[in-house]
């Protein structure tokens, strides 16, 4: 049961990666989520560091409120300079890259990923979210990374809350957060920075050997002998960029209609498999040896990416969606693609 609950966590995380799980037990192809609103006004910049959680402050006053209309268009009255930051979301990363460190979050889905070690101060709010707990942390912002409508309505009688789309491009997420967390111009710069960092990194690929037009196609096993390829969520965000590898067509048709992740047969797999497939090593022992059969099978065997040696394997847990992951895959991918 631990390894299990683990793997929800895990798989909310690319990713994925409790959104994925969340989704894989209700429904396989994820959720086709709702576009986010766009607030109308500016926001004041915040003066929370990256490595404290924000302390309240004499000069803020609870009065001082706007409209926001978030993800899934609920108009919120939060307040212009939030100071204590409950994110409930499997891209807490995005907020660390700003210079936010939220007071609580779902700690299980961030466990053994590259923000774990910079959130240490984070209190756990559990999965599904504690009113409770929310409650005596005594948050003036929760953003909530899903579109649960019941557990919003009980979420929301603590503190001013917002759904957020953890699912949405980078770019669109760091927007949204650096407005309601007085981090718009840091937002832009963070983008800025990645978007060269990013051009560059697939530049100096295309040199060393990368062809133009290559696809790439991101699996995952799942407990229960579950085959899963990626689609808009996760690794997947960053494979397909402007400058980077191409999806498959049925993956591209899986994008545009808003489809994270989508649960197929082995048999079909050779329709979804790329030029470059990648790996994402699961966690649960039951769901690491089905990988291990999987890559001994004649279906597997075949594929051309197989037999060509383009197949690259990354830990689950790290190839995330979020800013800090993304930082970290910049420097990552060069090297696992040079293996």
């Amino acid at each position: 049961m631990k390894q299990t609950s683990k793997m929800i966590a895990i798989l909310s995380m690319v990713v994925f990666m409790g959104a994925f799980m969340i989704a894989c037990s209700s429904n396989s192809k994820g959720s086709n989520s709702p576009k986010e609103g766009n607030s109308s006004n500016t926001i004041q910049n915040s003066e929370t560091t990256a490595q404290k959680p924000a302390e309240a402050t004499a000069e803020t006053s609870e009065s001082t409120t706007r409209k926001f209309t978030d993800w899934t268009k609920h108009e919120v009255e939060v307040p212009v300079n939030p100071q204590r930051v409950i994110f409930h979301g499997e891209t807490m990363g995005d907020l660390i890259s700003l210079g936010i460190m939220p007071i609580g979050g779902h700690l299980e889905s961030i466990k053994g990923t590259l923000v774990e070690d910079k959130a240490k101060e984070v209190q756990d709010v559990g999965f599904p979210i504690s009113v409770e707990k929310s409650l005596s942390l005594e948050p003036d912002l929760i953003i909530f990374g899903n579109a649960d409508e019941k557990q919003y309505e009980q979420i929301s009688k603590v503190a001013p809350t917002v759904t957020f789309d953890t699912f949405a491009s980078i770019e669109d997420r760091m927007r949204i957060l650096g407005d309601l967390l007085g981090k718009k111009q840091e937002a832009e710069d963070w983008i800025t920075a990645n978007t060269l960092k990013t051009k560059e990194m697939w530049t100096k690929l295309q040199e060393d050997g990368m062809k133009p037009g290559e696809t790439a196609t991101v699996f995952t096993m799942y407990p229960g002998n579950r085959l899963f390829v990626m689609a808009g969520a996760g690794l997947p965000q960053f494979l397909y960029g402007p400058d980077g590898f191409k999806a498959m067509p049925k993956i591209q048709e899986l994008i545009k209609d808003g489809v994270g992740f989508v649960e197929i047969s082995a048999e079909v797999m050779s329709e979804y498999a790329g030029d470059r497939i990648f790996i994402l090593d699961p966690v649960p022992p039951e769901a690491k040896q089905s990988t291990a059969e999987l890559i001994k099978s004649p279906l597997w065997l075949n594929l051309p990416a197989v037999k060509n040696g383009q197949v690259y394997t990354f830990d689950i847990l790290k190839a995330s969606s979020d800013a800090t992951s993304r930082e970290w895959l910049l420097s990552e991918l060069p090297k696992v693609l040079a293996k």
